[in-house]
């Protein structure tokens, strides 16, 4: 495989990267180091197969310079973490609806299969647990910036499938749970980095809301395993798919998991949304994927569970 990843200095995509040239591809990291660092992927550099391009994914040029004589594009390049979204919501939009539109012209130049990373997110307020890849999706009101950043990543899966469609352009869509791992920061309200940060220096370990809100914790190899098994499958073009764990925990008693952990003298602390992010944010009190859909495509399913994650991480942040 001769990659292109788009955000490669990021959490996330560092770890593609680094699993891509273990298993002898070619790999191509473009990153404008906004989110992304350079610490991720320098272990890297002194590969002959890795290459890293320095700049913007909104850059056609760049991107066509980019993606030549590649054959796979993983698109993980893009505005996330809520805090960054309610901070800036003029860049949320114009880097993934631009960016995305950029990455596809560049792909379908070349003929690259295109991995598109969209977010569970999308979904927005439905409450039909466990979410499956053809519900309605039930955004909230445009004044709530978070919903900004859910329907630009449903422009993006729009746009994926419509160069699929009118250009033929292999293009697959996978929708991230709330993935967790080594290199994530907290700096951007990622829950699980910040709860372990704090607990770490024994402050308080602060839960926006109740805590009686419910997530699903994919360790990002788990993630990795999945991105290359799609884009490996002919049978998984034109197609969307919930890339998630099936392990429900709330935010509370992850809070509690990671204080007895640590062996913390950290309390909790309970916050509305508004101090927690200086704004109103609408939550969602369960999201939960159904994963039949990639279980039956490539025989996927998570090997990791929250609590082996979740050793990993203290241990990295340690």
């Amino acid at each position: 495989m001769k990659a292109l990843v788009t955000g490669g200095a990021g959490f996330i995509g560092s770890h593609l990267a680094e699993r891509l040239l273990r298993d002898g591809n070619n790999v191509v990291v473009v990153d404008n180091l906004s989110t992304g660092r350079m610490s991720n992927i320098e272990r890297l550099m002194p590969d002959s197969r890795f290459r890293f391009v320095g700049g913007d994914i909104r850059d056609l040029n760049l991107m066509k310079f980019a993606a030549e004589r590649c054959d796979t594009v993983f698109h993980l390049a893009a505005a996330v973490g809520v805090q960054l979204i309610a901070d800036d919501p003029v860049h949320t939009i114009e880097t993934n609806i631009g960016g995305t539109e950029t990455v596809l012209e560049a792909a379908n130049k070349v003929g690259a299969k295109v991995l598109i990373a969209s977010s569970s997110e999308v979904y927005g307020k439905s409450e039909a647990v466990p979410f499956s890849e053809d519900d309605d999706l039930v955004m909230g009101s445009t004044r709530m910036s978070r919903w900004a950043y859910a329907c630009s990543k449903a422009v993006d899966e729009f746009l994926g499938l419509a160069f699929h469609q009118q250009y033929g352009l292999p293009v697959v869509i996978g929708r991230f749970f709330n993935t967790i791992g080594p290199r994530q920061t907290g700096q951007y309200g990622m829950v699980v980095p910040r709860f372990v940060s704090s607990a770490l220096k024994g402050e308080p370990v602060r839960i926006y809301g109740t805590g009686k809100q419910t997530r699903c914790f994919c360790y990002v190899e788990d993630l990795v395993e999945a991105l290359i098994g799609l884009v490996g499958c002919d049978e998984t073009t034109g197609e969307v798919f919930n890339i998630g764990s099936a392990e429900e925990v709330s935010i509370e008693a992850l809070a509690d998991t990671i204080i007895e952990m640590t062996g913390s003298s950290s309390k909790k602390e309970f916050i509305s949304y508004e101090d927690g992010y200086g704004r109103a944010i609408e939550d969602m009190m369960r999201r939960v994927p159904d994963t039949r859909r990639i279980r039956d495509a490539i025989g996927w399913r998570t090997s990791t569970s929250l609590s082996e994650a979740l050793e990993k991480i203290i241990e990295s942040l340690r």
